[in-house]
């Protein structure tokens, strides 16, 4: 017999329609994690009651990135995919990290001083959010967390945090390492700027062929002509193509530019046609998931169930190291 599987974890917060950054930075790399580790997937839908979403939001929200991981192609018999709320022992354990969590520790989180620095609201799921995520962590032994820049921080309370409870009541969890991947660098929005709904820059990976034709052609260029020699690099539209071409595309596609007789309008049809042979068949599983929600319930249910199991049975052992009486 071989050797078990490292458990990878990994999550998303249910945020509105999908996109390619989405796609290239999150949904892609989660279903390639499927063919070499144990994956723990889940939407972040207690963090989500942080956003100002309405509670009709999240639910379908939720619907909607099941929808579209399934569409993607995760299997959900492989590894376990559940929400944070079909599991709500992540809570309980939330509680007993935060009371390992120094003041100063969470008032230097990214989250609370960017919450601060935009003069929003800080209310008490805002402060604790990294304690929350470290629960989401610790609780299923996760050995490997993928990361970008962004989040390192919080991985690194969450192994502060573990390592503080193990020194107080034992060897309970395994301390995460981080996955960082310089694979995919910042998806490039239509302006230019790293691609974010907020933004209004994105391009979805499920539109209508009209839609998506309408989003490509809006991509930001400058006013070379047909025949002027121009920078792949520094072309909006190539950086998008090379993310899901194929290796001999993209040269192909660098190389004409650099030439002569080619112009913007004819990279943007090639890569409107990238994104239409790439994301058509996903499209039309996403759609056909969409009109079926009682089964993405069932999904849900089925995965929160399978993914609760071990929860509990951890809990158990935590529950007995730190002295409550159930």
């Amino acid at each position: 017999m071989g050797q078990p599987k490292q458990r990878v974890l990994t999550g998303t917060r249910p945020s509105g329609k999908p996109h390619l950054g989405n796609y290239l930075g999150a949904y892609q790399p989660a279903i390639e994690l499927q063919k070499s580790y144990e994956l723990f997937f889940f939407l972040a839908d207690y963090h989500a009651l942080n956003e100002p979403f309405t509670p009709k939001e999240i639910t379908d929200q939720s619907l909607d990135l099941t929808a579209t991981m399934l569409a993607c192609g995760l299997n959900t018999e492989q590894g376990f995919f559940y929400t944070q709320s079909g599991v709500p022992d992540v809570c309980e354990l939330a509680w007993m990290l935060a009371c390992q969590a120094p003041f100063g520790m969470l008032s230097r989180a990214h989250s609370f001083k960017d919450a601060q620095a935009k003069g929003n609201e800080v209310n008490a799921g805002v402060f604790n959010y990294p304690v929350l995520m470290a629960a989401d962590i610790l609780l299923y032994d996760a050995h490997l967390v993928p990361v970008g820049q962004d989040q390192k921080q919080h991985l690194e309370i969450a192994r502060d945090l573990g390592q503080r409870f193990n020194n107080r009541y034992g060897d309970m969890f395994k301390i995460p390492e981080p996955m960082i991947s310089q694979a995919v660098a910042i998806v490039p929005g239509l302006d230019g700027e790293k691609m974010s709904k907020s933004k209004g820059n994105v391009i979805p990976i499920f539109a209508t062929d009209k839609e998506w034709k309408k989003a490509v052609m809006a991509i930001k260029t400058d006013s070379k002509g047909l025949d002027d020699a121009k920078d792949p690099d520094a072309c909006i539209i190539y950086n998008l193509f090379r993310l899901l071409a194929p290796a001999e595309k993209v040269q192909e596609m660098a190389a004409k530019l650099r030439g002569r007789g080619y112009g913007y309008g004819h990279a943007k049809l090639e890569l409107l046609a990238v994104i239409q042979e790439k994301f058509g068949p996903m499209r039309d599983k996403y759609l056909d998931f969409m009109g079926r929600p009682d089964d993405l319930r069932d999904v849900l249910r089925a995965g929160s169930q399978k993914t609760r199991a071990v929860a509990q049975a951890k809990m158990a052992r935590i529950r007995a190291a730190v002295g409550t009486v159930f």
